[in-house]
């Protein structure tokens, strides 16, 4: 049921001063996309939706469905605080109807929200934080970015060095303003390179969310003369850009990895034992590749509670489990897609009572090659991770077959 009413959005334009309205969504790759409306546009945006030219956006580019109409969540709500305070400006994120109303069957953001009404009817809720990394580069006298880093400290370092840390701070307090709740922030490895991370919410709400950091850092960077980057790997020689997606399963209020392990258990592993089928759902880039093995990223299809650079890692806090978090995604994904994918991973896993291998404790260090050997590896290149999603059981077994066929042939084409 919808916090709002029509009624309640319309009164809020009128008695905050909103001279406009952006209808918001995603393209395939999870680049924010908008339209903006005059207020009074608002009410036939949520009846009727507001056309666009869907066959100019990536992926959306269909014969069987030309006409394609933005329909307000009111929901989403969100007033912009780096635009003007006289004549405002405020954000819905949007669905994607056909013109007689009815869902578009590839809309993400709807099989994200399918995805947890499925988690629902067996009685528990994912509850999901991110941990987002981001370079920052000087620009030019023209505002255009250059190769070089905002500052050359590293991680955990502090003012002067860290030259970062008045962006950071106007990044989390606009966030703030936007009821969007970052837990920490701080200067990472890499020179230029920070970290800011969020508590934890459900899935739809932290997908809706990462969009609006993204667009947030985007904008506070440029202001302070700086250009952000979420590329994967922005310097050769340097940490990658990662998002660690933080996962806990709640049910009855409770934290099921404390109260059902064998349950906890069961989704960790379908997350696991379906990682090469969905990778290329978390890394779409050529160059996410190029941080796996490099820098803590992980690069073996490993767990652990101890080693804290494994691919799923378990979290503990006050001597018990927590959540457990997957460190290989990167920034560049369409987060409504991908955090879809995990879960439907992991109700599989349910559904076949599956277990989890022997953790991998130890260091990869201290493995040798012929142990390496025997270890599963996450795909090494795009190709080879749209080969395995292409061959993948579980994906073309799926009631979502098509919309992940129509991804792999978007993120195959467009990265040529």
């Amino acid at each position: 049921m919808s916090q709002y009413s029509i009624e309640d959005v319309l009164q809020f334009v009128e008695e905050n001063d909103v001279k406009f309205i952006r209808l918001a969504f995603c393209d395939l790759n999870g680049n924010q996309k908008n339209i903006s409306i005059m207020p009074q546009q608002l009410l036939t945006s949520y009846e009727s939706g507001i056309q666009f030219d869907s066959f100019l956006i990536l992926g959306y580019d269909d014969p069987n469905f030309q006409d394609l109409y933005l329909k307000p969540d009111l929901d989403t709500l969100h007033v912009l605080p780096w635009r003007p305070q006289s004549g405002r400006v405020i954000r819905f994120y949007c669905d994607i109807v056909l013109n007689d109303g009815s869902p578009y069957p590839f809309d993400c953001r709807k099989f994200l929200r399918d995805t947890l009404v499925e988690c629902d009817s067996m009685n528990f809720t994912p509850m999901i934080g991110l941990h987002s990394e981001f370079y920052l580069f000087k620009t030019d006298e023209e505002g255009n970015p250059t190769d070089e880093p905002y500052d050359n400290c590293g991680y955990f370092d502090v003012a002067p060095k860290d030259k970062g840390e008045n962006i950071r701070r106007e990044i989390c307090l606009t966030l703030e303003q936007m009821d969007i709740m970052p837990e920490s922030s701080h200067h990472e490895r890499g020179p230029g390179q920070n970290e800011i991370d969020f508590a934890s919410s459900d899935g739809l709400t932290t997908a809706d969310h990462f969009v609006t950091y993204k667009n947030v850092v985007e904008n506070v960077a440029s202001r302070n003369g700086a250009f952000a980057s979420f590329d994967p790997k922005p310097i050769d020689d340097k940490p990658g850009n990662g998002l660690h997606i933080k996962m806990a399963i709640y049910k009855d209020g409770a934290n099921i990895i404390e109260t059902d392990k064998q349950f906890a258990d069961e989704f960790m592993a379908g997350v696991f034992n379906r990682m090469k089928d969905i990778t290329v759902f978390l890394n779409c880039r050529n160059d996410s590749y190029n941080r796996f093995g490099r820098s803590e990223a992980p690069k073996y299809i490993t767990w652990s509670a101890q080693n804290r650079s494994r691919l799923l890692r378990v979290l503990y806090n006050n001597g018990k489990p927590s959540c457990f978090i997957l460190r290989s995604p990167d920034s560049c994904i369409n987060p409504y897609l991908a955090l879809a994918m995990i879960i439907r991973a992991g109700l599989e896993g349910i559904k076949n009572h599956e277990k989890l291998p022997a953790p991998q404790d130890i260091s990869s260090r201290e493995l040798s090659d012929e142990q390496k050997s025997k270890i599963d590896k996450l795909p090494q290149s795009l190709p080879e991770a749209i080969d395995y999603a292409k061959n993948s059981k579980f994906l073309h077994d799926s009631v979502f077959a098509d919309l992940a066929d129509r991804y792999i042939q978007v993120i195959k084409s467009s990265n040529i």
